[in-house]
C-alpha cells in the first residue's frame, strides 16, 4: 500500500496533549488494522470512530484529523469528500482507498483533501507520518487563505479610504487645509467618520464633516456615499440649504439597515472669507481660533441626517474675521474617557488643548501650523485616553489668512 510522501518524514515534534484522529470506516477488519497500526508507530494519537457520516456528525468537531473511508454505508465514492468540505472545511481529511482505487485517492487530493492512502499497502510509520502531514498541509491552507482573504481587505479598505480621505478642491491660495482620521477599537482600519472641503464656481468654500452612527466597514462605506454625493452636489451647484436634504435622501437609499443616520456639520465660508453659514445636523459646533483667542461657534442644532421628518437644516450666519483657523471634529475627539475615569473630554477640555498647543496670546493662525496642531491634539487625546480609543474620530482643520 502506497501513500504520497510527506516532507519531514516522521520527526515531527510531539505534541503536549495526544492528537485526537477520528476514523470513518464501516468496515470492523479495516478499522482495526488501522489500530493496530497506530499501536505499532507507537503514536501519540487517541482514535475514535465513527461507522458512518451520520454518526461521524458529533465527533469530527475537535478532531485533528479525520480518515475517511471512500466506502461508506451513506455515501460513496467521492460523496463523503464533498460533504466533509461542505460541512467540515477546517478538518484536516485524509482518505482511504482500497487497492482497485487508487485512482480515486488521486481525485480526492484533487478535491480537496490533504492526501490519500491505500488499505493494504501502508505502515504504521507512513500512516503516522500522513495524519501530522494533512495537518501541516490543512494549517497551511488555512494560512494561505487568511493572507488572500487578509489582502482583499487590504484592497477594499485602500478603495474605502480613499473615498474617506479626499483631497481638498480648492483655487484661492489663502486657504489651508489639514486633516486626520482614526479608526477606534482594536483590529479596525476604517471608520464610519468623513469629511470634505470643495470651492464652489461661485467662490463660496464649503467644508464637510460627519459620523456615521455605528462602526465598521458598513458605516465606513455609507460615509463615502455620504461624502460623495454631497460634493458632486456642492459642485454641481446647487444651493446649500438643500444639499443636507439631498444627503439625507442618498442615505435612506444606501443604509444596510434601518434607522441608520449621521451627524453632520457643514460649513460655508463666503466669499469675502470673513463670514460664513453654519449648519449644525446633530453634531458638535466648531471651533474658531483667531489672535484673540480660541471660541465655539454657536448655531441652531437640527437633528442628524436620517432623522430629520421635516427635511431642513437651516444655517445660522456666523462671524470668522480676517485672519483665522477653523477646527471641525467628530464627537469620539471628546468623549472619550480621561484616565479611565467617569471624567471625559468634552468641548471645554478640548479648547483648553488647543489654547496649550498655540501657546500664550495673541494667536498668529498665519505663523500656527494646523497640520501641527492637529498631530499634537491627537497625540495628547490618545495620552489623556490612556491610548485607548473607542470611538471614530476625524478632524478637520481650515485656515485662513
Amino acid at each position: 500500500m502506497a501513500a504520497n510522501p510527506a516532507p519531514g518524514g516522521a520527526g515531527f515534534a510531539q505534541h503536549a496533549v495526544p492528537l485526537r484522529v477520528l476514523l470513518i470506516e464501516d468496515d470492523d477488519g479495516d478499522a482495526f488494522l488501522v489500530q493496530e497500526l497506530l499501536a505499532e508507530a507507537d503514536a501519540d494519537v487517541v482514535m475514535e470512530r465513527a461507522r458512518s457520516l451520520a454518526d461521524a456528525r458529533r465527533l469530527i468537531p475537535g478532531a485533528a484529523c479525520v480518515l475517511l473511508d471512500l466506502g461508506l454505508p451513506d455515501a460513496r465514492g467521492l460523496q463523503a469528500l464533498r460533504w466533509m468540505l461542505q460541512h467540515y472545511p477546517e478538518a484536516a481529511t485524509v482518505v482511504l482507498t482500497g487497492l482497485t482505487d487508487e485512482h480515486l485517492g488521486e481525485q480526492a487530493v484533487r478535491a480537496g483533501a490533504q492526501d490519500y492512502l491505500v488499505k493494504g499497502d501502508v505502515s504504521g510509520a507512513t500512516l503516522q507520518r500522513v495524519i501530522r502531514y494533512a495537518m501541516e498541509r490543512r494549517h497551511w491552507d488555512e494560512t494561505q487563505r487568511q493572507l488572500h482573504t487578509a489582502r482583499i481587505n487590504a484592497r477594499e479598505n485602500a478603495r474605502l479610504e480613499h473615498g474617506l480621505l479626499p483631497q481638498p478642491v480648492l483655487r484661492d491660495p489663502r486657504l489651508r487645509v489639514s486633516a486626520r482620521c482614526w479608526a477606534g477599537g482594536k483590529q479596525r482600519l476604517l471608520g464610519g467618520d468623513f469629511y470634505d472641503v470643495v470651492e464652489a464656481a461661485d467662490g463660496w468654500v464649503h467644508a464637510l464633516i460627519g459620523d456615521v452612527c455605528g462602526h465598521g466597514p458598513g458605516e465606513a462605506a455609507l460615509g463615502v456615499c455620504l461624502r460623495v454625493a454631497w460634493r458632486a452636489l456642492v459642485l454641481a451647484g446647487h444651493p446649500a440649504e438643500e444639499v443636507l436634504a439631498t444627503v439625507q435622501q442618498v442615505l435612506e437609499h444606501e443604509q444596510q439597515e434601518e434607522a441608520m443616520f449621521a451627524t453632520v456639520c457643514m460649513l460655508s465660508v463666503a466669499p469675502d472669507r470673513s463670514s460664513g453659514m453654519l449648519r449644525l445636523a446633530g453634531h458638535p459646533a466648531p471651533l474658531l481660533v483667531t489672535p484673540d483667542g480660541v471660541t465655539e461657534l454657536t448655531a441652531p442644532v437640527s437633528p442628524p441626517v436620517g432623522l430629520n421628518a421635516a427635511r431642513r437644516w437651516p444655517g445660522h450666519e456666523v462671524s470668522l474675521g480676517d485672519n483665522w483657523s477653523l477646527l471641525m471634529y467628530t464627537d469620539g475627539l471628546i468623549e472619550g474617557r480621561i484616565s479611565q475615569g467617569p471624567y471625559r473630554l468634552d468641548t471645554d477640555g478640548l479648547i483648553d488643548l488647543v489654547r496649550d498647543a498655540l501657546g500664550p496670546l495673541p494667536y498668529d493662525p498665519r505663523q500656527a501650523s494646523e497640520e501641527q496642531l492637529l498631530r499634537r491634539l491627537m497625540e495628547q487625546v490618545r495620552k489623556l485616553s490612556s491610548g485607548e480609543l473607542n470611538d471614530d474620530i476625524a478632524i478637520l482643520a481650515l485656515g485662513y489668512s
